[in-house]
C-alpha cells in the first residue's frame, strides 16, 4: 500500500513500522489448580504459537519474569521456543522484568539475546529441594502412623519418618544429574560469552549489570527503548495473550474468598499462594 494511501485509513489500519509480537512468561513454573494456572508448557503454547505466526514480523519477544520452579515445565517451554524459532527462521529477544532465576533464567537461554533491566535478579543456576521433618511432632502428639509397601524403598523421604542417610544420598544424585543437564543448557546457548567465575554455577543470583558481567545476560536495556532502536521509531508491541478457560471466564480471576470464586477452590488457591510467595520471597521480592 502506498504512502498517500496509507494516510487516508484510520489510524488502526495503518501500517508504519514493524510491529513485534511479545509473549509474557510469568509466575511460578509448574502444573498449577484448577482455577491457578502455573507457567507450563500448556499454559504458553498458544501464544507462542500465534507470536512465530506472524510472517510479518522480524522477531519474537519474550517478556520473562519467574523465580523458577518445575525444570521439567521449565525445559519443555525452553523447547519450544527453539523449535519454533528454528521452523520460523525467526530471532528470540529476551527481556527480564523482576526475575529470571532458576527455571525462569533456564527459560530465558531460548533467547538469542538476553536483555535485562540494571535492577532485575538474574541466575540460581542450581537445583533445590525442601521439605519439613515431622516424625518427631507425630511422636509427640500420640500419633500411630501406618504404611504398607510393596518395594523397600517406596517410602523414601518420607517426612514422618526419621531422615534415611541412603534417601539423601539418592536425593543428591538426582539433583546432580538435574544441575548437569542446566549446566550444559547454559553453556550450550551462552557459549563464550559466560565468565569463568566458580560462582557462576553454584546456585548463586545476581542484579543486571553483575549479570552482564558474567555473561549471563547480553546488556542492560529496556524493551520498548531496544526494540525501537533495533527497527525504528515506529516499532509497536504487540502483546500476544492467553486464552481464558472455562472455568476462568465464568469465575475471574477474584482471590479466595472473594465474591465470584466458589468456597471448594479457597484453601487450594490460598495454598497455592503460599507456595508462590516462598518462591519469589527467595529474592527478595
Amino acid at each position: 500500500m502506498s504512502k498517500s494511501l496509507n494516510r487516508f485509513l484510520p489510524s488502526f489500519l495503518r501500517r508504519e513500522g514493524v510491529a513485534i509480537p511479545v509473549v509474557r512468561m510469568s509466575g511460578v513454573i509448574g502444573s498449577g489448580g484448577v482455577l491457578r494456572r502455573g507457567l507450563s508448557l500448556a499454559s504458553v503454547t498458544a501464544q507462542l504459537d500465534r507470536a512465530f505466526a506472524d510472517k510479518k514480523a522480524p522477531a519474537v519477544a519474550i517478556l520473562v519474569n519467574s523465580p523458577g520452579g518445575s525444570p521439567v515445565q521449565s525445559h519443555f517451554i525452553f523447547q519450544r521456543i527453539r523449535q519454533l524459532a528454528e521452523e520460523k527462521s525467526k530471532p528470540v529477544l529476551v527481556y527480564v522484568e523482576d526475575v529470571a532465576a532458576s527455571g525462569g533464567y533456564m527459560i530465558a537461554c531460548a533467547g538469542d539475546e538476553i536483555i535485562a533491566d540494571p535492577c532485575s535478579i538474574v541466575g540460581s543456576i542450581g537445583v533445590v529441594s525442601a521439605g519439613f521433618g515431622l516424625d518427631k511432632a507425630i511422636e509427640k502428639l500420640g500419633i500411630d502412623r501406618r504404611v504398607y509397601t510393596a518395594g523397600t524403598r517406596k517410602v523414601t523421604l518420607d517426612p514422618f519418618l526419621p531422615e534415611n542417610g541412603e534417601d539423601v544420598e539418592h536425593l543428591k544424585n538426582l539433583q546432580k544429574d538435574i544441575h548437569k543437564v542446566f549446566i550444559n543448557l547454559v553453556k550450550s546457548r551462552r557459549g563464550e560469552a559466560l565468565s569463568q567465575s566458580e560462582d557462576l554455577f553454584s546456585g548463586l543470583f545476581w542484579a543486571g549489570d553483575a549479570a552482564h558481567a558474567l555473561g549471563l545476560i547480553d546488556r542492560v536495556g529496556d524493551m520498548r527503548q531496544d526494540l525501537k532502536a533495533r527497527y525504528g521509531e515506529k516499532t509497536t508491541l504487540r502483546f500476544v495473550g492467553a486464552s481464558r478457560g472455562f472455568l476462568r471466564r465464568q469465575f475471574g480471576a477474584s482471590l479466595p474468598g472473594q465474591a465470584g470464586t466458589p468456597s471448594l477452590f479457597s484453601a487450594e488457591e490460598l495454598i497455592g499462594a503460599a507456595e508462590e510467595r516462598l518462591y519469589w520471597s527467595r529474592f527478595g521480592l
